[in-house]
């Protein structure tokens, strides 16, 4: 037992001590931290607000800042949505072949994604949504729809059909009966798919570097690696800054949904055993 907890604490104290300096550097100046060691605490914490409007009027980053958010929140959403119908109509609706479709839909996830990057820049540049939001947008709703498939159709498979009767014979339409029986039903598998989608989107730096170049399309995560580079003289505290300002919506939305991860986890797993 003792060896256990020593084992947890070692792990916690791996994650805490990186969100530490996180937290210390931006609010340092430039030349506290050059003069003072790195886990020093700051003379005077205000130098944070400076260094994060620094970080937030460089590079792009808070044009990126609003776009990534916006492909979060649409990406997530419509891939939930889309997950959803297809889900019920695997589980529910008498389709022929509908496991073979559901196969068909998740082997996009089965292989690497880079493999998708040349084909999908020679469609977008030749669609004209090369560098636009709606393409961004679209590209994020399509790569999360699988996996929201696949949880969904794990859940709804568990939802007794006599759940589903009962609804018809009051009249309920297979419309009625997916968004107001199963969809609250599975508010935990949702609430995890709205987590990790949101932060799988919000951390990707791959696709957005390749498929935008303007400020206010491109991501996040690529302008903050262009802060690196236009922001270097301004040292290592702007940079910090641009980092705790990437990873706050991630937080946020993780201490908003957390109650909800481990119990939509069970289920999700109870689906796919089943």
């Amino acid at each position: 037992m003792r060896v256990t907890k020593a084992g947890v604490v070692l792990l916690a104290a791996a994650w805490i001590v990186p969100l530490g300096l996180l937290v210390i550097t931006p609010m340092k100046s430039f030349g506290e931290y050059a003069a003072s060691s790195q886990w020093s605490l700051p003379h005077d914490p205000l130098h944070l607000f400076g260094n994060i409007k620094t970080a937030w009027n460089s590079a792009g980053l808070g044009p990126g800042f609003l776009a990534s958010l916006s492909y979060g929140l649409v990406g997530a959403v419509v891939a939930i949505f889309c997950g959803a119908l297809g889900a019920y109509a695997i589980t529910r609706l008498e389709i022929r072949g509908r496991f073979w479709w559901f196969l068909l839909v998740f082997s996009g996830t089965l292989f690497p994604f880079q493999m998708y990057l040349i084909p999908l820049f020679q469609m977008y540049t030749d669609t004209g949504l090369y560098d636009t939001w709606v393409g961004m947008a679209l590209f994020y709703s399509a790569i999360a729809t699988p996996f929201c498939l696949f949880v969904l159709r794990g859940f709804f498979s568990t939802v007794a059909r006599e759940v589903e009767e009962a609804a018809r014979l009051d009249g309920a339409s297979s419309w009625a009966v997916l968004w107001r029986i199963l969809m609250p039903l599975a508010r935990g598998p949702i609430a995890v798919l709205v987590l990790f989608q949101f932060t799988w989107i919000w951390n990707d730096f791959m696709f957005g570097l390749v498929l935008s170049t303007s400020d206010g399309i491109r991501p996040v995560m690529p302008s903050l690696v262009g802060l690196q580079g236009q922001s270097s003289s301004a040292g290592p505290p702007v940079i910090m800054a641009g980092a705790l300002i990437g990873s706050l919506p991630t937080i946020a939305l993780f201490l908003a949904l957390g109650r909800y991860l481990l119990s939509g986890l069970t289920l999700t797993t109870a689906g796919r055993q089943a």
